[in-house]
């Protein structure tokens, strides 16, 4: 399901021109993007804008964060947001499901899961300090709220997401947050994903694509990048342009270097 179908952008105000994100040199090309796949990616080097756009893109739908402030209030996005303003939205079929997750938004979500369990666990100690002596039908009562969330944490996420590799964790987070008919905008998830975790991510995101979900995506992995019939857009020279996936240096470089690392390696 492709919900958002484009997006275009309005004249720059002349103000605005002079500061970041309006400086990068794919922001002052930039007229719009059409998403013809229910998975986009968005490929480049560092620097390339590929981020900032994601950025722009996640603070104009004005998605739900894994991990981090809202998009509306993260000091970060500030710039970003200016940006976003510009941006004119086409929908096939408007949706507020979904999320925006960058790399270090998933570390972070995963240490205040960890708090939050610690604190609730903290209360229930209290509860027990505090009622003590009194009728076990009260502390009982007072116990039931944090066992609660503590139920419901467990229910979600099955055992501690700390206590899982960060790939293992990392999938137990994005599933445990899907929901059918989202948009779902993840600036390199592969940096908490193994090889062979890529690959259970990309079968993840096929099961997801076939509860109408749509992806946007930015990554460097080249797994990734061979998800089945995805639209693969490249970010360079200030320029954003539909590429196949063979055409790719990302691609083809990896591919040269593992049939012949040494190749390579000799001139390090």
């Amino acid at each position: 399901m492709i919900h958002l179908q484009s997006v275009t952008l309005r004249p720059f105000l002349e103000s605005d021109t002079g500061e970041f994100p309006f400086t990068v040199p794919v922001v002052r090309s930039l007229s719009g993007i059409e998403f013809t796949a229910p998975v986009t990616f968005f490929v480049g080097e560092n620097g390339s804008g590929k981020s900032t756009v994601l950025e722009a893109l996640a603070c104009a739908v004005e998605s739900i964060t894994v991990g981090s402030e809202s998009v509306k209030t993260d000091k970060t996005l500030a710039p970003i947001r200016k940006l976003a303003r510009y941006f004119k939205l086409a929908w096939t079929k408007r949706t507020r499901k979904g999320f925006f997750m960058r790399a270090e938004d998933f570390f972070g979500y995963a240490r205040s899961m960890r708090e939050t369990r610690e604190e609730l666990e903290e209360e229930m100690k209290n509860v027990e300090r505090d009622y003590k002596g009194r009728s076990k039908y009260a502390a009982d009562l007072a116990r039931s709220a944090y066992e609660g969330q503590l139920a419901a944490m467990k229910n979600r996420y099955g055992k501690d997401l700390d206590n899982f590799s960060h790939g293992e964790a990392f999938l137990t987070l994005f599933q445990a947050r899907f929901v059918p008919g989202g948009l779902y905008l993840m600036d390199e998830p592969e940096a908490a994903l193994s090889p062979s975790r890529q690959l259970s991510f990309l079968a993840a995101v096929r099961q997801m694509v076939g509860e109408e979900a749509q992806f946007v995506i930015a990554t460097h992995s080249p797994i990734l990048l061979a998800f089945p019939g995805a639209q693969i857009l490249q970010f360079q020279d200030g320029t954003i342009r539909e590429v196949k996936y063979n055409e790719l240096e990302h691609v083809n470089l990896t591919r040269d270097f593992l049939a012949n690392p040494d190749a390579f390696l000799r001139y390090l």
